[in-house]
């Protein structure tokens, strides 16, 4: 059960429940449907060579490094520091928790109506649907307890597809799954659960019902806004009349990862993406969630009075919560985003923005005449430095040698002594994490059924 808030800062500092598992994902993943806009571009051949020319230099004058050092300063958090942003997370996250200030958190604080994490009891074939790009996976999922093996296939969503209507869109991924099943003889077979990773902003109004709020990451497939994804696969399906699905859950990729790490540690109560996004996710006391009171009754459901919390908290900080941390360099990126003043948390610390951050910085101090001499034009065109030049974040995390353990100690000395943690490295949380998340729906609608039933006969 959740006591206490989930935090976090760059690199991740979480406050977690006692000895609670946090399951940082792999990169390349969608944040609960908003990956950010795309703010690099591909760097031409020519700033390629410009930037190595400018390595063979020394490009660092020692007269100028206490001015470089100047320069960054703004970029260093201390733990009083670190510590502030943990408080004003919180009060975001009560705040797009509570009935009257959601409409206007900018921490939104999404249910996403998954009432538990797997408790090892789960067994059976699933299916599991990931929609959140240009490809899209079909898998087929099948859980022994706590094993778990796994098969799939990418199919390609074509951009005229992408742009199309909302009807084709859907009937393309009902064609795909239609194929999937197919090959792996499933056909006029026992009809299988099946779990739905729809990666764009979604309102979430149960476990099987989600509308699209907007179109990102270049699809505007008309018709679709607004109206239920899960409806909409569903009457696709119905039209081919080939392939009957049961669509048990809709979910977000953080809630996937989360859950995909509960699999291996059922203590595993928070989910973090840090990838080309930035989201989190974490299981919440239902009495700490006063916006769907009514909505969930563990006394008659017979479920755990719980529920995932799909944070959204890249737009930590678009109501000025940041305002003393965002420096200049984060004031010159969000200038030239689509988005501007939207995201402004993930814009500091995700995948997608790092590299540009990093590119406004050099300019700056070439300018100066700290770095490469004053020559700035290798370095002056924008998204010319891409976030891979520094690293893959997944690489760091899980090849550096040393990089885990200091991140595990500056968790520690920001929590509480008495709260104990550990990170887990999950990986396929869109995939592998919607079939489990499948497994649950159709354990918690068994048990939910036979509570019901109980205290039917209870009052006979």
């Amino acid at each position: 059960m959740i006591s206490q808030e989930v935090y976090c800062v760059a690199p991740p500092s979480t406050t977690m429940p006692n000895s609670s598992q946090v399951a940082p994902e792999s990169p390349g993943s969608a944040t609960g449907g908003h990956r950010p806009p795309h703010v690099e571009r591909q760097p031409t051949l020519n700033s390629l060579q410009k930037l190595r020319s400018l390595h063979r230099r020394t490009s660092l004058d020692v007269s100028h490094s206490e001015a470089v050092q100047e320069a960054c300063k703004p970029l260093e958090l201390s733990d009083d520091n670190l510590r502030t942003i943990m408080d004003r997370m919180e009060k975001s996250y009560q705040k797009g928790l509570s009935k009257e200030g959601a409409p206007t958190a900018a921490v939104k604080m999404l249910p996403s109506f998954v009432r538990s994490v797997p408790n090892g009891s789960e067994n059976g074939n699933f299916l599991a649907l990931d929609l959140g790009g240009t490809n899209f996976r079909v898998l087929l999922i099948r859980i022994d307890n706590t094993e778990c093996e796994m098969t799939s296939k990418i199919f390609r969503v074509p951009e005229s597809i992408m742009r199309g209507s909302g009807t084709k869109l859907f009937d393309h991924i009902a064609e795909c799954l239609a194929k999937f099943i197919e090959e792996h003889d499933l056909v006029n077979k026992e009809k299988l659960p099946l779990g739905f990773t729809f990666s764009f902003p979604c309102q979430q109004y149960g476990l099987t019902c989600a509308k699209l709020v907007n179109w990102t990451k270049g699809f505007k497939c008309s018709g679709v806004e607004g109206n239920d994804v899960v409806q909409m696969l569903r009457e696709a399906c119905h039209r081919r009349g080939d392939i009957d699905i049961d669509v048990v859950a809709v979910l977000n990729d953080t809630t996937g990862t989360m859950m995909a790490c509960a699999f291996k540690e059922n203590s595993c109560n928070i989910g973090v993406i840090c990838g080309t996004g930035s989201n989190a996710c974490y299981m919440e006391r239902l009495d700490r969630i006063p916006k769907i009171e009514g909505e969930c009754n563990p006394a008659e459901d017979g479920l755990p009075a719980e529920m995932c919390v799909n944070t959204e908290w890249g737009g930590f900080g678009d109501d000025g919560a940041l305002s003393e941390f965002f420096t200049e360099f984060d004031k010159i990126l969000d200038e030239a985003t689509i988005n501007k003043g939207h995201q402004l948390f993930e814009k500091m610390v995700s995948g997608m923005y790092l590299g540009e951050i990093v590119r406004i910085i050099l300019e700056h101090l070439a300018r100066e005449g700290h770095l490469f001499g004053g020559d700035v034009d290798a370095i002056a065109q924008r998204g010319c430095f891409p976030t891979k030049f520094l690293s893959e974040i997944e690489g760091v995390y899980r090849f550096h040698p040393t990089f885990p353990a200091a991140l595990d100690k500056k968790i520690d000395e920001l929590l509480d002594e008495n709260i104990e943690f550990q990170l887990m490295l999950s990986e396929d949380g869109s995939g592998r994490g919607a079939a489990l998340v499948a497994a649950v729906a159709t354990r918690m609608k068994q048990e939910s059924a036979a509570h019901q039933l109980k205290m039917q006969n209870l009052k006979i």
